[in-house]
């Protein structure tokens, strides 16, 4: 019986494969993919679907790194590996880059067909693991800025300084819905909210791969990782997620769906389960949704060992060759496998087997070939080191720092303390007070981030900023604690009695994935102490928060002067900072999360708005700090919001226009976020979503109207059928203290009571 019904689902998975290749016009590309798969082996064609690692094809001795001669020349000719990924150890040099695509490029044009190997790397903040690159915020901080043009510029540097690391695809962006603060990722995401992501995340993607993603400063980007990877229940890392598909729909598709319409290449695949399936091993989300729905006709590849995992991990393959055929026929094109070669061998056999069909084959593999040809690695597999004269340069560095200085959030100035004078005494202390590894996080020159203090040893601090900026002889450093455990409390507290005012540094060191799970939000009790300890002598304390959570300090911030969120600022984070602390610069951030309060209180500021209904609730929405909450060194004003007409229709555009105008005495940013709320709908509504926003300089008195466009699409939700309507009914529109309505009127979807 599970015969008949292996060979059924071949027969329409067949079905379904030759008939979604038969629906599109093919271009001069796909028929020069078209022509070369038709001279390719059953080999040939499971080994492009290969991925392994760089270690697979290295050796390392006393600490110096090279390509295997043996080991390229089985992954190649015997294998036909068509992807390789990774770092081995740390960070590389441009030169030494340069050395290892050559020696893999030069084995490809050795084999039958001269096929060009396509190298990955997670190049999520800047080119991570080049050395002397440009780092940038992680995209956390990048959300904080709220700036689409920062994100686009980010991209276009760190597309410039892969390639001219002679690699083309990018695992990056990150596009997970940041909803769990436990969860160790929340850092490479840009928040909680969905449309903030998707802003974001577009502005990188066409900053990675431009108007034409293979010329020699552009590359693919690989949007990540689909889908639900960042609600955990859990909040621990590749644990089970319970998601009902409308919630799905709702808030953690649009960002891939926008992603799709952009033009990323390439899709890398959630290594969780939702509601009990595995993402690798599910056809409806890798096939169904992805491809049917999404139209998305790139590379899915697997993420790091993921199709193993079905058997090891999740039970739901009887062996490693079932987790094989689940994950193809589900809709993987490349396994990321990545150690050795056991799917190549289990791929062959399964085709023969007539398990996994040719058809799907040949589908995984033109994806592949395509945006080979669409890099254009067939005519170009490694660069000319001479066409980057800007790498690491000083104007890519001052993108960096501009990103880090709009991306710090002030949040808390009691009595204006800041900005500080330059000839105040200070004391530094805190464990994230003197380490890179606190402004750089995961992702940075290795897997953890915990070589940066090595790698980025040119780079300031948050001491040796505030060092540079205001003089040594005014500045004291005493750690006070580690992340864990106090140290030589004592002394720092007597320096605190010495000093006019504390810098106190508190957050997290790097790491990523399951290495960074925790089980308490809260701080560690050592850094909670030493921020008490601080406060008894009386001095003001400027909390510093580096960390890429929001960890929780309620205890420690409620004794703080002022409070200012780094996130993970990068390498020119301790220079923004400073320039923020003592007024060269003024912060303009605004928090991309909802920053909670208590550990059993985590709700995201969309929440549903149930506390209004429940006067006797007491412990209703109270967040330490809301979504885009931010202060700035200046003042701003909203006035004379206008809508262009009191009822929008289908196919209609509401104009909404509003006055921002600077009423404090210094320049300053301010992010103008729109957020829409509809009254009653057939699902409970959220409170309020964000729908727009946009970022503007403004000198001391000055005015600017800002414009958005809103359209019935944009007040769309899910509803209980996992469709996308917009209702009829009353819409609230609210930006800064403002507010109006308007009401939507449909000649085809009801209101809840079943009104057009």
């Amino acid at each position: 019986m599970r015969r008949i019904f292996i060979i059924t689902s071949v027969l329409l998975l067949n079905v379904y494969f030759l008939s979604a290749q038969a629906q599109k016009p093919a271009s001069e590309i796909d028929k020069k993919v078209d022509a070369l798969i038709a001279k390719m082996t059953l080999e040939e064609k499971v080994g492009q679907m290969t991925e392994v690692t760089s270690d697979v094809v290295s050796t390392t001795t006393n600490g110096v790194h090279e390509i295997d001669p043996a080991k390229i020349k089985e992954a190649i000719l015997k294998y036909h590996v068509g992807s390789i990924l990774n770092v081995s150890g740390h960070a590389y040099d441009r030169q030494h880059w340069y050395e290892v695509i050559s020696a893999i490029q030069a084995e490809a044009a050795k084999d039958r067909l001269k096929i060009p190997v396509i190298y990955g790397i997670d190049a999520i903040h800047g080119v991570t693991y080049t050395l002397r690159s440009t780092l940038f915020p992680q995209e956390i901080a990048m959300a904080a800025t709220f700036n689409k043009s920062i994100a686009h510029r980010a991209g276009e540097i760190t597309a410039y300084e892969t390639r001219a690391s002679y690699i083309p695809w990018n695992y990056s962006p990150v596009l997970d819905l940041g909803k769990s603060p436990l969860w160790p990722r929340i850092y490479e995401t840009f928040g909680e909210d969905p449309y903030l992501i998707k802003t974001m995340g577009t502005s990188i993607i066409t900053g990675y791969q431009g108007n034409n993603v293979g010329d020699k400063y552009h590359v693919a980007a690989c949007m990540k990782h689909y889908l639900g990877y960042g609600d955990p229940l859990s909040g621990k890392d590749r644990t089970p997620a319970w998601i009902p598909d409308r919630y799905m729909r709702e808030y953690f598709l649009p960002p891939f769906a926008e992603a799709v319409k952009a033009g990323a290449r390439t899709i890398m695949i959630n290594s969780g389960e939702i509601n009990g399936v595995p993402i690798h091993g599910s056809h409806y989300m890798l096939t169904d949704v992805l491809r049917g729905e999404l139209h998305f006709d790139g590379i899915a590849v697997s993420d790091w060992r993921d199709i193993e995992y079905l058997h090891d991990r999740h039970h739901i393959a009887a062996t490693q060759k079932d987790a094989v055929m689940i994950a193809v026929n589900a809709g993987i094109d490349m396994s990321m496998v990545p150690y050795e070669y056991s799917f190549y061998n289990y791929l062959v056999e399964l085709v023969h087997e007539g398990k996994v069909p040719m058809s799907r084959i040949n589908e995984a593999v033109h994806r592949i070939l395509k945006v080979k040809y669409q890099l254009n690695l067939f005519e170009r597999p490694v660069g000319n080191p001479d066409d980057y004269p800007k790498f690491g340069s000083d104007e890519f560095r001052q993108v960096s720092l501009n990103a880090a200085t709009e991306a710090i959030t002030l949040l808390k100035n009691n009595n204006n303390i800041l900005p500080l004078k330059k000839d105040m005494k200070v004391l530094v202390t805190g464990p994230t007070a003197n380490t890179m590894r606190s402004l750089d996080g995961g992702w940075s020159y290795n897997w953890q981030g915990d070589l940066a203090d090595q790698f980025a040893s040119t780079k300031n601090t948050i001491l040796k900023a505030i060092q540079q900026k205001i003089g040594k002889d005014n500045v004291s450093y005493e750690p006070g604690s580690s992340n864990d455990s106090l140290q030589n409390i004592n002394d720092a507290v007597k320096a605190a009695k010495k000093a006019d005012v504390v810098v106190l540094c508190l957050g997290e060191l790097s790491y990523t994935e399951n290495v960074g799970n925790i089980d308490d939000l809260n701080l560690p009790p050592a850094q909670i102490q030493l921020a008490a300890e601080l406060a008894k002598t009386g001095k003001p304390v400027i909390l510093v928060l580096a960390e890429g959570r929001p960890r929780l300090v309620t205890d420690a911030e409620s004794q703080s002067a002022a409070t200012v969120m780094m996130y993970l600022a990068g390498n020119e984070g301790g220079d923004a900072l400073a320039n923020i602390l003592f007024g060269d610069a003024n912060p303009s951030g605004k928090l991309p999360y909802t920053y909670p309060r208590y550990p059993n209180a985590l709700v995201n500021y969309y929440r549903k708005n149930l506390e209004n209904g429940n006067p006797d609730d007491k412990h209703g929405y109270n967040p330490l700090y809301e979504f885009g909450y931010g202060l700035s060194y200046t003042t701003f004003s909203y006035s004379n919001l206008h809508l262009s007409k009191p009822n929008l229709k289908e196919n209609e555009t509401l104009t909404v226009t509003i006055d921002v105008k600077n009423t404090g005495q210094r320049e300053g940013k301010e992010s103008v976020l729109l957020y829409t709320s509809q009254q009653y709908a057939s699902i409970a509504p959220d409170t309020k979503r964000l729908r727009a926003f946009d970022k503007i300089d403004l000198q001391p008195g000055e005015t600017k109207t800002v414009t958005f466009k809103i359209t019935p699409k944009d007040l769309a939700f899910v509803n209980d059928l996992s469709k996308t309507v917009t209702e009829a009914g009353e819409f609230k529109i609210q930006i800064g203290d403002q507010t109006q309505s308007f009401n939507y009127i449909s000649a085809t979807v009801p209101d809840r009571s079943g009104k057009l």
